[in-house]
């Protein structure tokens, strides 16, 4: 497994190994043991998986507040998407500072977005298929959004046009205008 730092050095681009032969592949895309060597200690207690069916869809920008913030290990198993993590930590050298990484079924990677950092994707194939681990349970009372499109933040989505979006991220407030709770504390 190839752990990758990323230009916001919490968010990890993590490759697991593909063994493949004439039968196909099989691939260890965690394992805690090894995780743990690499830093990561986490413990994942629900796992999600979304399709979007058109191309140009975009998820977010997501998070939970305090005490079911999530940490999320994301993956694609069919297409390719942009994915975006934010850091939103009040204090942080890097707050509102954003890195996008593509993840798609044949690049075989995946992003570690841990918690205090905003999260979305866009799908850049249809029928794109996303896997994510979280370490909380989804609690709708905690759960935000942030536009995707905030001029603040100024993100380079790879979008011609408008993006597909759901009513909520459409109407989703800037990040200064955001509840967060998030605080950074050098060190972790």
């Amino acid at each position: 497994m190839e752990v990758r730092p990323t230009a916001l050095p919490e968010v990890l681009e993590i490759v697991p190994k593909r063994h493949g032969d004439e039968r196909g592949f099989f691939s260890e895309v965690y394992n805690q043991a090894t995780f743990r060597k690499h830093g990561v200690d986490l413990f994942w207690v629900q796992d999600n998986h979304a399709l979007s069916r058109e191309a140009g869809v975009l998820r977010g920008l997501h998070y939970q507040l305090d005490p079911v913030a999530q940490d999320k290990l994301v993956r694609v198993t069919r297409g390719r998407i942009f994915d975006v993590a934010v850091d939103a930590r009040k204090g942080s050298p890097r707050f509102g500072k954003w890195v996008g990484v593509e993840l798609s079924a044949q690049r075989w990677n995946q992003l570690l977005v841990p918690k205090g950092f905003l999260h979305g994707y866009l799908t850049l194939e249809p029928d794109t298929e996303v896997l994510y681990k979280v370490t909380a349970l989804y609690s709708p009372a905690h759960d935000r959004a942030v536009r995707y499109d905030d001029p603040d933040l100024g993100i380079a989505w790879p979008v011609r046009g408008q993006p597909i979006l759901s009513e909520r991220d459409r109407d989703a407030p800037r990040l200064r205008d955001a509840e967060n709770g998030f605080a950074y504390e050098a060190g972790r």
